[in-house]
C-alpha cells in the first residue's frame, strides 16, 4: 500500500541515515511532577502505575545496559544499524540539569546511538532544561516529545493532566525559539470531544507547524482511574472504523512536511481493558492505508495552514 500518502517518520529517518534506525525505549528512573513529585499516585487519568512505555523496558538495569540489550534484540529482529535512545516512561526532564545531563550521556556514549528523543510534559520544561535540550540538539540528532493529548482544556481537565493548553503553547514556543524538533502526542476518541473538536486540534497542529505528531487512540488499562470509570460504563470507546476515519481526517489536515511518528497504539495485553481491536496494530494501519486510498486523498489535502 502507498505509504507515500503521508509523511512517515520511519521513511524519513532511514533516508536521513542511509539505513535502518530504531528507537530504544529507556526507563531512566525519572518521576513525574503530577505524581506527588515522583512515581507515587495515579497521575493522569489514563496512566498506568508504571507510566507510559514499551513492554520489556529493563527499568532495573543501568541505562547503558538497557541500550546494549535492546540493540542486540533490534539487530536480531529488524537488522537495525543505528539507534535513537528514547527516554520514554514518566517525565524525562523532571530533575536538575546536572542529573539530566548525566543520564542522557549514559545513553549517547553507547556505540551506534545516533540520537536522543526525550519524552516529557509541557509543565516540566524550565528555562535551564530547555537550554540543555538545545545543547543536545547541537550535538546529535534530537527530538523533544511533548505529551499534549488535546488542545481543549475541558479534555485536559477530564484527563486530570495538571496543565492547560496555554502551558503547552508556552513550552512549545520556547522549544521552537531554540530550534528544537518537537513531536506532539495526541489522543483521538476522548470522551466528550466531538469530531469538530478533534479536527480543531489537527488544524491547530497545522497552524503551529509542528515537526511531528504521534496519534494514539484512547485505550483503557486496568489499574488506572480511567479503567475504573470504564468498568462503571462511563467511558465510551471508538470502534475501529470510527478511529480509522478520524485518523485519516486528521492526516488530511496536517501540513505535508509534518512527520507522522505514530498512527495508533495499544497497551500491554495483560492489562488492556479496551478496545481489544487495538491489539491488531497492523490491521489498523492497513485500514488507514485503505481509507486513504478509498478517498484518493493524502496528508495536507485539507490543510488550512497552507
Amino acid at each position: 500500500m502507498r505509504r507515500k500518502a503521508f509523511n512517515l517518520y520511519s521513511t524519513h529517518i532511514k533516508s536521513l541515515f542511509g539505513g535502518r534506525v530504531h528507537k530504544i525505549s529507556i526507563d531512566a528512573g525519572f518521576g513525574c511532577p503530577h505524581r506527588e513529585g515522583g512515581r507515587a499516585g495515579h497521575g493522569c487519568l489514563f496512566c498506568a502505575p508504571s507510566g507510559s512505555g514499551s513492554v520489556g523496558i529493563e527499568a532495573h538495569e543501568p541505562i547503558a545496559v538497557q541500550v546494549e540489550n535492546a540493540k542486540a534484540l533490534m539487530r536480531r529482529k529488524y537488522r537495525a544499524k543505528w539507534f535513537i535512545a528514547y527516554f520514554q516512561p514518566f517525565s524525562n526532564t523532571f530533575a536538575p540539569v546536572k542529573v539530566l545531563r548525566e543520564r542522557y550521556d549514559q545513553a549517547l556514549v553507547v556505540d551506534d546511538v545516533v540520537g536522543l528523543a526525550i519524552g516529557t510534559r509541557p509543565d516540566c520544561l524550565a528555562e535551564d532544561v530547555v537550554d540543555l535540550l538545545a545543547e543536545y540538539d547541537r550535538r546529535t540528532y534530537f527530538w523533544l516529545e511533548l505529551g499534549l493529548q488535546s488542545i481543549h482544556d475541558k479534555s485536559l481537565n477530564y484527563l486530570d493532566r495538571g496543565h492547560d493548553y496555554r502551558c503547552f503553547l508556552d513550552s512549545y514556543q520556547r522549544a521552537k525559539e531554540r530550534g528544537l524538533k518537537v513531536c506532539v502526542h495526541l489522543i483521538l476518541g476522548l470522551p466528550g470531544e466531538s469530531r469538530d473538536e478533534i479536527l480543531a486540534t489537527a488544524d491547530e497542529m497545522a497552524r503551529l507547524k509542528v515537526d511531528g505528531v504521534k496519534l494514539h487512540l484512547l485505550h483503557v488499562l486496568d489499574g488506572t482511574p480511567l479503567g475504573e470509570l470504564y468498568k462503571q460504563g462511563q467511558v465510551p470507546m471508538l470502534e475501529m472504523q470510527d478511529y480509522v476515519e478520524l485518523a485519516v481526517d486528521f492526516i488530511e489536515r496536517l501540513p505535508p512536511d509534518t512527520l507522522i511518528q505514530r498512527l495508533t497504539g495499544d497497551g500491554p495485553r495483560s492489562i488492556l481493558l479496551a478496545p481489544r481491536w487495538s491489539i491488531n496494530k497492523w490491521e489498523v494501519l492497513n485500514a488507514i492505508d485503505a481509507e486513504l486510498e478509498r478517498r484518493d486523498t493524502r496528508q495536507g489535502a485539507r490543510c488550512r495552514a497552507l
